[in-house]
């Protein structure tokens, strides 16, 4: 989209500088019937404006409880974070209000928590900004239904729409009052593949061209697709990144995808599973400082003459 057309239909309003997420250390720990359980553990976190991201975890990972934290509905048990330059921490109650209406959207995984039934498709993206006695609400219900590819069906109900076209009402419904974050706990978890790279692809191309920054935390493999930034959560922690982009060379212009292992700054990183696995490391290994990278190698290679540094095979090495 241009730039008279992002104008035209209000982008992002932001007063901060600096990262739209930024979490350091991040701890949560929850009690049930007595007995501790630590969903976060010292996760940190960038994303800065208009990136779109998408965190991936296994259950229980700490994804949901991330994204309760990030939305003002949870309070860390410990760390730092800052969501559109706000401190969560220091927020009282109106606060957090003000914030959740204005400074964040949110999309549900179940369609049905995303709109209310008895308004059509127009009136729901329209009831944030009566909230928020938003100007010109009636135009900007519009213009955002039609960037979000739903504008033919601004007079019907959710009854009347499909589970894909329900998400998009919702998407624009969260971006009525022009936030910075926009944050999405499992947006396609209710739809089939088609339905599903409609939504995600729906969702990039307005947080584009709004300049929205968004994070959506999701199991399903098939959003990494659509976003340029994969996190994986693991054990309360981030373990690896893939980032993706566009390149042209001799071959032609491609997508290509990078699998990155998160440091943090005590010099910390968590190793995939699959080449923990495929390597046989456990308990502890080995490092060698080389030119330009670490090598890694399973601790039972300690059996090389004294002085003399063991030869790795080649699908021993692991640079990082």
């Amino acid at each position: 989209m241009t730039s008279q057309a992002r104008h035209a239909v209000g982008g992002a309003e932001r007063t901060h500088s600096g990262p739209d997420i930024w979490c350091e250390d991040l701890v949560r720990i929850h009690t049930t019937e007595g007995v501790e359980v630590q969903a976060l553990q010292g996760l940190s976190l960038t994303v800065d404006p208009g990136e779109v991201v998408a965190i991936v975890g296994a259950s229980g990972s700490g994804k949901s409880t991330l994204l309760n934290i990030l939305s003002g509905l949870d309070r860390p048990t410990g760390g730092r974070a800052r969501v559109a330059g706000e401190d969560l921490s220091t927020m009282n109650s109106r606060q957090r209000t003000d914030f959740r209406r204005n400074a964040v959207g949110f999309v549900f995984q179940q369609t049905s928590r995303n709109l209310l039934p008895f308004l059509t498709a127009h009136e729901n993206v329209t009831m944030p900004m009566v909230i928020s006695s938003r100007k010109g609400r009636a135009e900007r219900a519009t213009q955002l239904l039609e960037l979000l590819g739903v504008g033919d069906i601004a007079d019907r109900h959710p009854a009347a729409m499909s589970g894909g076209q329900q998400q998009r009402v919702a998407i624009a419904t969260a971006l009525a009052n022009a936030p910075s974050v926009l944050l999405a706990d499992e947006p396609t978890g209710e739809l089939d593949e088609t339905s599903s790279a409609e939504v995600l692809d729906a969702m990039r191309s307005a947080a584009e061209s709004l300049g929205t920054t968004v994070l959506i935390v999701t199991h399903d493999p098939m959003v990494s697709d659509h976003v340029a930034r994969t996190i994986q959560i693991r054990d309360g922690k981030t373990s690896t990144e893939v980032l993706r982009r566009v390149i042209t060379d001799e071959l032609g212009t491609r997508e290509v995808a990078e699998e990155y292992t998160v440091i943090d700054r005590n010099g910390r990183i968590q190793l995939p599973a699959a080449h923990v696995t495929a390597l046989g490391l456990h308990e502890r290994v080995r490092l060698e400082l080389e030119p330009d990278h670490v090598g890694i190698w399973a601790g039972e290679h300690h059996d090389a003459a004294p002085g003399r540094r063991a030869e790795p095979t080649s699908d021993e090495e692991e640079p990082s």
